[in-house]
């Protein structure tokens, strides 16, 4: 186990930290209708840094009055795709030129490394680029039968749309919202997790300057339970989209069902990544640990189960435990850091909580704890690896979110396939093979919304994003995106002669 040299101690603070952040609402910075605040912990010290506003229905209400107002009167839904896209560029630039700040309070406010916290906030900037040259580019379908009837689709926005975003990469994930909702002309109300409120406030300012009109984009802080409760229940938020776990998806689920919401909910996963005997074991190994290991393991599509093949799996096993001894962890501001401290002391003593679990379940091969040398304050944990996993393990069954790995061995393709598929989430798979066969045929078996073949998570924005199973509700990306934040509404022309079929001139009385 190596770490850095900056730990806790030596904590850096970033210039001008905000003590107290408040919501967005019709332009303006508010505070909670009721005065209400909650802490924000730093995760390297576990000391709170700042206050935020905290939300409840009466400041939802406010916030969906003003979204609601910007969306039928006010311009943003009527312009022109290439006006939308303008400013959405615009927002892309201004990201990208602050992109050093945003890493800079990302990782601080979250705990992810600084090199890491900087890739996400260049990807918030592609997000809106890409959306903005989809909506110019996008084409929608017209059905012609010559001479009698025309059809085509119109693509409408169609609302307010409520977004509720998790506490891992949170500035990236909410670009990966913000950026569909608004270049298809709805109006947001974007409710932040709120361990990581401090990116989220900076929308505010970059909207405003890229010249996103008054009340498009509005931005409400509190708890789930709380501001997250009431956007879902809101009468006059027909689409909701939320990333997050699995269990607060099913509430959202139920809550949502009296109105009839639009849903789109990316949940938890327990991705499995398998490793064939032919595969390439160093590529196999670099790929499943960064998989694992890379945002402190907080993320949703993390290989955090690896099945291995039983020829090649002691040889596995002692490649990876050695490999993920080196990881360094580290304070998150610091470069070299490869696995920083996770988001919260809650979060901490969960993922803590499952590593003893694993040691009564499994081999316990690296990791297993607090690194050593490491001070008593700050959610560092070792990236830890347990062998001989047996699949009703609880750490094969259940999502940790932290960094920790189950490996099992597996025999046949046939048994591969059925470690893969025992567990009740399906998000995202890793195939290693150099079977070209077996890799489309094993692929397409897997029930998982996403598959990687010989490769770690490399996204192309124009694919599907979701998962089956328990890990979510319908897709987003490329075109997914524009049909959930839009409706369709098809119109039908007749060219020749009405076809209307003659009721009731059968039997017309005589005069």
């Amino acid at each position: 186990m190596t770490h850095t040299d900056t730990l806790a101690g030596e904590r850096h603070v970033p210039a001008d930290l905000p003590t107290r952040i408040q919501h967005y609402i019709d332009g303006e910075f508010v505070d909670s209708v009721d005065g209400a605040t909650f802490d924000v912990l730093d995760p390297v010290t576990n000391k709170t840094y700042l206050q935020a506003a905290a939300g409840k229905k009466a400041d939802v209400d406010r916030a969906v009055s003003a979204a609601r107002r910007a969306f039928t009167e006010g311009p943003w839904p009527r312009m022109l795709p290439r006006e939308r896209s303008r400013i959405l560029h615009r927002i892309a630039d201004l990201v990208e030129s602050r992109d050093a700040r945003l890493a800079e309070l990302e990782s601080f406010d979250s705990g992810l490394p600084i090199t890491q916290a900087l890739g996400q906030a260049r990807r918030a900037a592609e997000n809106f680029r890409f959306f903005a040259d989809l909506i110019v580019a996008q084409t929608d379908d017209a059905f012609k039968v010559p001479g009698r009837q025309l059809n085509y689709v119109n693509r409408k926005p169609i609302g307010v749309a409520g977004l509720i975003t998790p506490w891992n990469t949170p500035f990236m994930l909410e670009s990966w919202k913000l950026g569909p909702a608004l270049a298809t002309g709805n109006t947001v109300v974007l409710k932040p997790a709120e361990f990581t409120p401090l990116s989220a406030s900076l929308w505010a300012g970059i909207f405003e300057e890229a010249g996103l009109p008054k009340g498009v984009f509005n931005l409400v802080n509190g708890l789930g339970e709380d501001a997250g409760d009431a956007l879902v229940k809101h009468p006059d938020v027909p689409l909701i989209s939320f990333t997050g776990e699995s269990r607060t998806g099913q509430l959202i689920f139920a809550n949502a069902a009296p109105f009839l919401k639009g849903l789109s909910m990316e949940l938890g996963g327990k991705s499995p990544a398998i490793v064939f005997a032919d595969a390439d074991l160093e590529a196999a190994i670099d790929a499943t640990i960064f998989g694992v290991f890379s945002l402190n393991g907080e993320r949703c599509t993390a290989g955090s189960r690896i099945l291995v093949q039983r020829e090649v799996y002691d040889e596995f096993v002692e490649r990876y435990a050695a490999q993920a001894s080196r990881v360094v962890v580290g304070d998150p501001q610091n470069p070299a850091t490869e696995v920083g401290a996770l988001v919260h002391p809650e979060h901490y003593d969960k993922v803590m909580s499952y590593i003893e679990i694993g040691k009564s379940e499994a081999r316990l091969v690296a990791g297993g704890g607090r690194p050593e040398g490491f001070p008593e304050t700050g959610n560092y944990v070792a990236p830890t690896v347990f062998a001989d996993v047996s699949p009703d393990a609880r750490i094969f069954q259940e999502e940790i979110f932290g960094p920790v790995v189950a490996i099992t061995p597996f025999d046949t393709d046939e048994e591969a396939l059925a470690l893969a598929n025992g567990v009740k989430y399906g998000l995202a798979a890793y195939v290693w093979t150099s079977d070209l066969r077996r890799a489309h045929n094993f692929s397409q078996a897997i029930e998982a919304g996403m598959v990687w073949l010989n490769s770690n998570n490399v996204r192309d924005l124009r694919t599907p994003f979701g998962g089956v199973k328990a890990s979510g509700l319908g897709h987003e990306g490329g075109y997914r995106s524009i049909d959930f934040y839009t409706d369709q509404q098809a119109v039908h022309i007749t060219l020749g002669p009405a076809h209307n079929p003659t009721f009731g001139k059968a039997s017309a009385p005589a005069h």
